[in-house]
């Protein structure tokens, strides 16, 4: 991966029925760089995609590809390629066809046709597929078709909106590894978009996390993790317990009622914070081995760990551990200072990390990924 730049996105606004939906956006995206906007349904994403594709012009701001300003450009003449969310298969070609529809348009020597459309069959795995019909492939297949008719015309940057929201989870998980593997062996620039917080961890070099037409952070998989910059990020990227605390001083924090030692620093002296704590690095220890004690409210069995949700002080924590704990059962919460990360408070501060009311069914009714597909499987049986 290069250190050139092979988009840059300078301070772009778009507004829909006088609503801004990106608000100011400035985004650099290195050549050969797996980068993932990520957020909830509505936090401008895939509008962002859309603006770099050109299927969508700012109201302001500029695009600039390769270093040239390529506001205005059709999408056609933009070295770009994209995979929607529905593969927009041809199903009258066969697979082999569907592969070299955009070098036929492109009028591509035939002997040249060829050897592309064999190559990308070879790297999507679909050889002896080419004579099969796209009614008759898995949705795992079509895929395939759609990732090798969108790699053999050779963009610069391919953009994938949403590409395995229809795949079951296994078969999602497997993509994840294939996308990137063909990312890796192409070395071109993926701009990938998705709400999955795991898929943009497991996948990318960077994370752009966002929301309300904002970019809230951008990093590595390990920063947006284990560094959060507000109480969004963090409960957006994983389980976080967010406390309010006060910076008492450099590298010690008072929440919970107790003041306890912390990496962190550069805080005003007494200063109001936002404190994450994730749930795998908790342990869980006697009463009266930690000044930080709660009742366990509810436990439930992951497979390779407990998720117990714990009343400390008033506020519920989840905690996630090996170690067999019971509702009802008194436990110490023990912290090393490694284990808590300080925030400034933001916007998003007493909005989340208080697990008082959670429930994955729940937290999968507050999806609007998941009603959509409800909504359809529902109309589905009402046809049959």
């Amino acid at each position: 991966m290069t250190e050139k730049n092979i988009i840059d996105l300078k301070n772009i606004v778009v507004e829909y029925d006088g609503e801004q939906v990106l608000k100011g956006i400035d985004l650099s995206i290195k050549d050969g760089e797996f980068v993932t906007l990520l957020g909830p349904s509505g936090c401008g994403k895939t509008t962002t995609l859309r603006i770099v594709g050109g299927f969508v012009e700012p109201d302001s701001g500029d695009v600039f590809f390769d270093g040239k300003r390529i506001n205005g450009l059709q999408p056609y003449k933009r070295q770009v390629s994209t995979i929607f969310q529905r593969y927009a298969l041809f199903p009258h070609l066969n697979v082999y066809e569907n592969i070299a529809f955009g070098l036929r348009v492109n009028k591509v020597p035939e002997k040249e046709l060829q050897q592309r459309v064999r190559d990308a069959v070879e790297l999507v795995g679909l050889r002896g597929f080419e004579k099969r019909k796209i009614d008759t492939l898995s949705g795992g297949q079509q895929q395939r078709v759609a990732i090798a008719r969108s790699i053999v015309t050779r963009p610069k940057v391919l953009l994938l909106d949403e590409p395995l929201a229809a795949l079951d989870l296994k078969l999602r998980k497997d993509m994840q590894v294939e996308l990137k593997s063909i990312q890796q062996s192409l070395g071109i620039t993926f701009l990938f978009v998705t709400h999955d917080q795991e898929e943009a961890l497991s996948m990318s070099d960077t994370v752009v996390v966002m929301d309300k037409g904002v970019i809230q952070q951008i990093g590595t998989p390990q920063d947006i993790y284990n560094e959060p910059v507000n109480a969004f990020v963090a409960d957006f990227i994983g389980e976080s317990n967010i406390v309010d605390g006060v910076m008492l001083k450099d590298n010690l924090v008072r929440f919970a009622g107790q003041s306890i030692a912390c990496v962190d620093k550069g805080f005003g002296k007494n200063e109001p914070v936002d404190v994450v704590i994730r749930p795998e690095d908790i342990d869980v220890v006697r009463p009266d081995e930690s000044p930080l004690h709660g009742l366990v409210d509810s436990v439930t069995f992951k497979g390779v760990h407990y998720e117990a949700i714990v009343d400390v002080d008033g506020f519920k924590w989840m905690i996630q551990t090996t170690d067999v704990v019971r509702a009802g059962e008194e436990i110490g919460i023990l912290l090393n200072p490694d284990d808590i990360h300080v925030m400034k408070k933001s916007e998003y501060s007493g909005k989340f990390g208080d697990y008082s009311t959670f429930s994955e069914e729940m937290d999968l009714l507050s999806d609007p990924n998941y009603q959509e597909d409800a909504e359809e499987s529902v109309a589905a049986e009402a046809e049959e």
